[in-house]
């Protein structure tokens, strides 16, 4: 299993409504979660199979959101 996290700018529950729909939509996603109750707001990305950071970026993106490796 890979493991990534990201510092975003996902901040409460209506960003993550947001962005639930781009993340769901990504077939090497298993499971992803948002810690809204940090300062840097991390996004963790898990999946099966090897994840591209680059990937994750772009769809957090499109969904009107930042996000930046950690």
């Amino acid at each position: 299993m890979e493991t990534l996290k990201f510092k975003t700018n996902i901040k409460c529950g209506g960003c993550i409504t947001t962005v639930t729909p781009h993340l769901d939509g990504l077939a090497e996603v298993f499971k992803w979660e948002v810690d809204t109750t940090t300062p840097d707001k991390i996004l963790t990305i898990e999946s099966d199979s090897a994840l591209d950071a680059e990937l994750i970026k772009e769809t957090v993106k499109k969904a009107g959101f930042q996000a930046e490796t950690v």
